[in-house]
């Protein structure tokens, strides 16, 4: 029998690894970092959510650009790239990445169908400011919004609760699209309908919620919706 579509009245999209690839910086750096290039985009996307998390539980927030230079540094010395020319390099890739192909098409096609789109992510609003930019998404999205406002990171249910607020739409008419297993679960948990873009084949999570829908790519989101 066939899924129902989902009836919502907004898209809401978690911003790195979602809509931009954060491995497109190590991969542009890869004349400086070799056979190493997979072992650093790895290790740094580990500590930089790992950094989210425990700052977020100690109460001593800083802004995302901070906790990905710290990760950094950490995942350099541990590899031994720790060289000033690496880490200004790939800091500077970072406000760049590249956007998955699939995605100006599909925002495009969900302001097409009526549907409010927008950004929540841990991304400070500058970072968050260059990568929209870059890739030309400006137009395609009615906000952008960072956890800065809150002084906290995902997934504390205070960041979901903003964005619900910011786009003025109760959480269960918003789809919440993250290619983390973690942050669609959260928001699940939160009372959003949730569609994972499981783009890495990860496992599901033994956490609270549990995403509506399934996919690998956003091309199939704007097929499993319809306008509430």
């Amino acid at each position: 029998m066939p899924t129902q579509p989902l009836a919502v009245r907004a898209c809401v999209f978690d911003a790195y690894g979602t809509l931009f690839d954060f491995g497109s910086a190590a991969a542009a750096c890869g004349d400086m970092l070799g056979d190493k290039t997979s072992a650093l985009t790895t290790l740094w996307r580990d500590k930089q959510l790992q950094y989210t998390w425990l700052r977020s539980l100690q109460g001593h927030y800083v802004d995302f650009w901070q906790v990905t230079g710290d990760a950094l540094d950490f995942a350099l010395e541990t590899l031994g790239l720790d060289q000033p020319a690496i880490r200004e390099r790939l800091m500077q890739l970072y406000l760049s990445l590249e956007c998955f192909p699939e995605v100006p098409a599909v925002l495009r096609r969900l302001r097409d169908m009526g549907f409010s789109t927008a950004i929540l992510s841990n991304g400070s609003p500058p970072m968050l400011e260059s990568i929209v930019s870059k890739a030309g998404l400006g137009g395609l999205l009615d906000e952008v919004l960072s956890v800065d406002e809150m002084g906290v990171f995902k997934t504390h249910p205070s960041v979901y609760r903003m964005a619900a607020d910011r786009m003025g739409v109760p959480a269960g008419q918003i789809t919440f699209q993250s290619s983390n297993a973690w942050d669609a679960y959260a928001a699940s948990a939160f009372g959003m309908r949730v569609v994972w873009c499981n783009r890495y084949g990860q496992r599901r999570e033994r956490l609270p919620g549990a995403p509506d829908r399934e996919i690998t790519t956003l091309s199939d989101l704007p097929g499993l919706l319809t306008l509430a």
